[in-house]
C-alpha cells in the first residue's frame, strides 16, 4: 500500500489539528501517513512528496483562499509541475475557516486545480451529515464535496468544531480506501 503525505500550512494550528486527524485515522486504517509543514519544508519532505500515493494539500481560508504560506508551497512545485513529478498521485484537499461558509470553496477549487495542473486524480468528500442523514449530526455542516471545509472553534482545546473534526476522521478513512483502491 502506498504512503499518504499530508503537506499543510498553519497559522494558528487550525489546520494542523485537521492534518493530524487526518492522519491518524489514514494509520487506524492501516496505511503509513506523514506529515510535512510547509513552512518547514526539507529535502526528505519533498522526496516523500515525489514517492507518495497521494498527496493531500491543507490550508487555512484567509482572504477567501489558501493562505500566503501555502501558496509560497505550491509555487515552488514548479519544476516538479513541468516534469509532472506528481501526475496520476491521487490528490484531496482541506481548509479552514473562522465562519460556516467562509469562502472555503474557493480554497478547496484553487487546491483542486493545483492538483489537475500536476495531473493528478482528485478525491472529494463523501460525507452527508444532517438534516439529510439525522444519525450524522456535526458531520459535513459546511456541505462541501470538493474536500473538507471546517470551521474554527472558539475553544482553543479543540481548535475545529467536534463534527468537523469527526469529517476530517471519516476524510483519512476515505482517503485511505482510496490509496488501497488505486494502489492494488
Amino acid at each position: 500500500m502506498g504512503d499518504i503525505v499530508i503537506c499543510y500550512f498553519s497559522g494558528s494550528r487550525h489546520t494542523a489539528r485537521l492534518a493530524e486527524t487526518i492522519a491518524t485515522a489514514a494509520a487506524e486504517s492501516g496505511s503509513a501517513s506523514r506529515l510535512v509543514d510547509v513552512a518547514a519544508m526539507t529535502g526528505a519532505d519533498w522526496q516523500a512528496l515525489d514517492e507518495a500515493a497521494a498527496i493531500l494539500f491543507g490550508t487555512p481560508t484567509y482572504m477567501g483562499s489558501a493562505a500566503a504560506g501555502f501558496k509560497s508551497f505550491m509555487d515552488d512545485t514548479s519544476d516538479r509541475w513541468t516534469d509532472q513529478v506528481w501526475a496520476d498521485k491521487l490528490a484531496a484537499g482541506f481548509t479552514v475557516a473562522t465562519f460556516p461558509g467562509g469562502d472555503k470553496l474557493a480554497t478547496l477549487i484553487q487546491l483542486s486545480v493545483f492538483a489537475a495542473q500536476h495531473g493528478m486524480i482528485w478525491v472529494g468528500q463523501d460525507q452527508i451529515g444532517a438534516p439529510v442523514d439525522a444519525a450524522n449530526p456535526g458531520i459535513n455542516e459546511s456541505g462541501a464535496w470538493l474536500g473538507l471545509a471546517a470551521t474554527s472553534s472558539r475553544d482553543k482545546t479543540l481548535m475545529v468544531q467536534p463534527g468537523d473534526l469527526e469529517t476530517a476522521r471519516r476524510f483519512g478513512l476515505r482517503i485511505a480506501r482510496a490509496v488501497r483502491r488505486w494502489t492494488t
